[in-house]
């Protein structure tokens, strides 16, 4: 058994690729002189934030994009709490913004990024969302769009209790085809375990039956996994995840996927069935051994063109033995590739600081690109290549945007990373990137802007490029 750890510590835009820049108005930018502009930022929803466990948070149906958030209600009282979905018709940038809570989640004056909703979309093309309180509530809500392609209405709010006892936080939905049509959530907290659980649908979302733990952990080290998806949308789902919370643990992080009803390690080798779960979280395949130097959070997974996995994830380095809030002053990216026989796992950019004191491993965050293993979204207090401080324009340091770009040819070396800003010198600060799976459509890059004190505190307005242009190699 690993070790437990030593106490720890509980804008504007600019954007190029190659020639490209992008420019936005507005005093909390300054933005640099480039060649022609691709698109601008838009400013989405005026009051809204992520969390990064829950996922497809945003969805491209076929000209529509559609974003899930919670908003704080800084602008307006009424909607503080409440879980929101923003609609975008790509074709003429027009936005719509729904309450999907018919009832808050969360007590009076509370609201939480947690609850975030999940969206799918059906056999039908109509559009499931579900969505959960922070381990308030033994259930989980769900809504289902009226019509196909269409989120502007929904029917009413359901819910599925898995059992009395449940306390359930995160939602996370996979449509597996090739499993008959099945509906997968999974989710946190089956009779309050803490652990990463599993329901699923077998007609698209309507009802649902319960599963078990997907991810145990022995009593004699109790933690929570924590757990990032990807699908392929046919039969298989990978699970990247962690010995636990990394406050708690010197987490390493694993990798298993999920066939069918079985689960097994990258390489084939068969661990059980579904049913069964994990008995530990070491029986998955280690992609990355922890220490109490070296501590990792899974952060943003995806499939190549080949459908082999690839994660992006963060390390607090340095902190082993540290009291309460003096962690987190120096994490790095991290991005690990199955290439059929084994990980090419390797840090490619300084990460920067904690965003504040009692969280000391949330850091900006990291947005893949489904498909590419070569492109790279990072949000981060530092220079990626170097780890010097960011200039700014207000005295303060500030979370930015930057663009990652590598060489595709084989053997390429992690100097071989590229970084642009497309966030400069702002006084707000670029948070939790996240690139939606677009087929056929050039990437639409969307962030959080402004303000976060903590995952029940921020001032937060969700932003988007709706069209990047990223150069060959």
């Amino acid at each position: 058994m690993k070790r437990k750890r030593k106490p720890r510590p509980r804008v504007g835009l600019l954007a190029v690729f190659a020639c490209f820049a992008l420019t936005a108005p507005g005093p909390a930018t300054r933005v640099a002189a480039g060649g022609p502009s691709p698109g601008d930022p838009v400013v989405l929803n005026d009051d809204g934030g992520w969390c990064w466990f829950q996922d497809e948070r945003a969805l491209v149906v076929g000209h529509t994009l559609i974003v899930g958030s919670v908003a704080a209600g800084r602008h307006d009282p009424d909607r503080l709490g409440a879980v929101e979905l923003t609609t975008v018709d790509l074709a003429t940038g027009a936005t719509t913004r729904l309450r999907l809570d018919e009832t808050p989640l969360e007590p009076r004056g509370v609201y939480d990024d947690h609850d975030t909703p999940a969206l799918a979309v059906r056999e039908d093309g109509r559009i499931l969302a579900v969505y959960t309180g922070h381990g308030r509530e033994h259930r989980f809500r769900y809504r289902v769009s009226s019509r196909a392609g269409d989120p502007a209405t929904w029917g009413e709010e359901r819910s599925f209790s898995p059992s009395p006892s449940s306390r359930i936080t995160y939602s996370n939905l996979h449509r597996v085809q090739g499993g008959g049509g099945r509906i997968l959530n999974f989710y946190r907290g089956l009779h309050d375990l803490f652990k990463p659980s599993v329901a699923w649908s077998d007609d698209d979302g309507d009802t649902w039956t319960r599963g078990g733990v997907v991810i145990d952990v022995p009593d004699e080290f109790r933690h929570r996994p924590y757990v990032k998806y990807v699908s392929d949308g046919e039969d298989t789902v990978h699970l990247f995840y962690t010995e636990g919370h990394p406050r708690n643990f010197d987490n390493s992080v694993y990798h298993v996927v999920l066939r069918g009803d079985r689960i097994h390690r990258a390489d084939g080798t068969a661990i059980g069935p579904l049913s069964q779960g994990l008995g530990r979280p070491a029986e998955g395949g280690l992609v990355f051994q922890g220490d109490a130097d070296n501590v990792a959070w899974v952060v943003d997974a995806a499939l190549d063109g080949a459908g082999r996995p690839f994660v992006a994830y963060s390390v607090q380095k340095g902190s082993a033995g540290l009291p309460p809030g003096q962690g987190g002053e120096d994490h790095r990216y991290r991005i690990a590739r199955w290439n059929g026989a084994a990980w090419d796992d390797e840090e490619i950019a300084f990460a920067g600081t904690r965003l504040y004191t009692g969280e000391d491993d949330y850091t900006g965050s990291v947005a893949l690109v489904p498909g590419d293993p070569h492109t790279v979204f990072v949000s981060t207090d530092a220079h990626p290549a170097t780890g010097a401080h960011l200039s700014n324009a207000d005295g303060r340091r500030h979370w930015e945007i930057f663009h990652g770009r590598r060489s595709a040819e084989a053997g390429a070396a992690p100097s071989d990373w590229r970084w642009t800003p497309l966030t400069l010198d702002s006084t707000m600060d670029n948070l939790r990137p996240i690139v939606p799976r677009a087929e056929g459509r050039e990437p639409i890059l969307l962030w959080l802007r402004g303000t976060y004190r903590a995952y029940t505190d921020y001032d937060l307005e969700v932003v988007g490029l709706l069209s990047l242009n990223p150069p060959p190699d």
